[in-house]
């Protein structure tokens, strides 16, 4: 199956190679120059030995012959002769000599042949890095990239955090220390909570509470962890190592529930989800009509693509409906689903409809959702991690299968993706400096699988442990499933605190 975005890059090919024809041009004139050069050897028995041979050369035209008949040829040739070899006095010597000349010249003529041959196969089989990309048909004589992958990827966090899926306390792990501490009561308040669970990929804080130590059953001997409110935007320096909590209380956490789904049966050998699946995956119509996807992440905001709504800018907000927990998108399916109608559009202020940067957008919903076994929302990133190159992920919607498709399929596909770290993306052979920072790509070298048209501000979602995560939001690509052009993604960890800040605010 094919997936690549409403968007679209085109660049302009690459200057076509070096022909033969120009190649071999100067060969072929210097054999010509040459045999006429050696013809004025012979005629003027030494001449090609005086200075002009450069410019002969330099500007190739006839050369011509002071003289007006064949004897006086004769007479004045004997007396250059005579002229040019002093100390000489056997005539036949001077026509070895001449014929040693034109020998010379023959073998200079031979050995430039010779490497002229040989630069000119250098030529043609020497593989070409800008070859366009043929259709997958071709991919065996498509020259891949081969650039090295990143592995692995060094987390720049100083300070972890995590709830413990036994008794839901909130625990804190020091750089590469593998012992977690618990976080003590004192000083705690919601806020601390609504930024912890953030942190930590959720958007909201559900519930938090003080435990008693001694209704805990193993001591904590290693120490705990104070955090502060002295900072309002991040954890990472928000905490001081103590020996104990002098309330004698830890904290409990529970935030926002997202990332999970029901087990359910995968079709075997198949590329169409099940109902349940994906249950944050929306198709977002615009005047009746599937246009983008999107991915839920709170009961009242949807997650997509800004190039999907930037031309559709307000009061057009009305022909928006949001329709969820579905799969087919048929007459009949759609007739037993009522849409949810959209409140307010938000699209990232810094979004660039020319180079893709920034493509992310927030739909409010006017009614909150009721959260199902097929209607659940999709966890965000954790803040500062960054996922290695080779990482598993999934995507899904209902765009076009074929690049050269007219309508879009009634049902949903997914497909899995492996990340490209953005080292091998942005490489000559991909993208060539075109991913930045707040982009990243996921696909294969060969072009097996990609998005494609009406996919675009769907999800590309990876597990987590036991969550999933919207790791990017579908945006652009060159073409669909092409070799060498994997499809790029918008990264939502850089945008987390825009996304909170909107929540929060509207």
């Amino acid at each position: 199956m094919t997936f690549s975005q409403n968007l679209q890059t085109v660049r302009p090919h690459d200057p076509p190679g070096q022909t033969t024809a120009s190649f071999s041009a100067p060969l072929l004139t210097s054999l010509s120059l040459c045999e006429g050069k050696i013809q004025s050897c012979i005629l003027l028995t030494g001449k090609c030995l005086d200075g002009d041979t450069l410019s002969v050369i330099e500007n190739p035209v006839t050369v011509s012959h002071p003289f007006h008949s064949e004897k006086t040829a004769g007479v004045t040739d004997t007396r250059r002769v005579q002229g040019w070899l002093k100390g000489i006095h056997s005539t036949s010597y001077a026509h070895r000599l001449v014929r040693l000349l034109a020998a010379v010249c023959a073998v200079g003529l031979l050995g430039g042949l010779v490497v002229g041959v040989w630069f000119l196969v250098k030529l043609l089989l020497r593989p070409s890095t800008s070859q366009s990309p043929v259709g997958l048909g071709d991919t065996k004589e498509t020259p891949f990239c081969n650039v090295t992958e990143d592995i692995s990827i060094s987390d720049p966090r100083k300070v972890f955090y995590r709830i413990s899926p036994e008794n839901s306390l909130l625990e804190i792990q020091l750089g590469k220390l593998l012992t977690w501490l618990p976080v003590c009561y004192e000083r705690w308040n919601s806020s601390l909570g609504t930024l912890v669970c953030r942190q930590l990929g959720y958007p909201r804080l559900t519930k938090h509470k003080g435990v008693n130590l001694t209704d805990i059953g193993p001591n904590y001997t290693d120490g705990f962890i104070q955090i502060t409110s002295d900072h309002k935007s991040s954890l990472e320096n928000m905490w001081q190592f103590r020996g104990s909590c002098i309330t004698g209380k830890v904290i409990a956490l529970q935030c926002f529930e997202c990332g999970t789904r029901a087990k359910l049966p995968r079709i075997i050998g198949g590329v169409e989800a099940t109902l349940g699946r994906w249950p944050w995956q929306v198709s977002l119509y615009y005047s009746n009509r599937h246009t983008c996807g999107g991915s839920i992440i709170t009961s009242q905001w949807v997650v997509t693509a800004a190039h999907c709504v930037h031309n559709y800018r307000l009061p057009q907000v009305s022909s928006w409906v949001v329709y969820v927990g579905i799969v087919t998108r048929s007459s009949a399916k759609m007739a037993q689903h009522t849409g949810y109608a959209v409140e307010r559009i938000i699209y990232n202020k810094n979004y660039n409809h020319r180079s893709h940067d920034s493509d992310i957008a927030l739909m409010k919903l006017r009614t909150p959702l009721n959260f199902s076994d097929t209607i659940r929302p999709i966890c965000l990133p954790q803040y500062g991690y960054d996922l290695p190159g080779g990482t598993q992920c999934w995507i899904s919607g209902w765009g076009y299968t074929q690049p050269d498709a007219v309508h879009s399929p009634d049902t949903l596909k997914e497909a899995p993706v492996p990340i490209i770290s953005t080292k091998k993306c942005n490489s000559s052979c991909m993208y060539n400096g075109e991913i930045t920072p707040r982009m990243l790509c996921a696909g294969y070298t060969e072009g097996k699988v990609d998005a494609c048209q009406g996919d675009s501000g769907g999800p590309l979602v990876c597990q987590d442990e036991n969550v999933w995560r919207l790791v990017g939001v579908v945006s652009w690509g060159t073409g669909c499933a092409e070799p060498n052009h994997p499809g790029v993604y918008t990264k939502v960890a850089e945008f987390l605190g825009w996304i909170y800040d909107m929540i929060e605010n509207y």
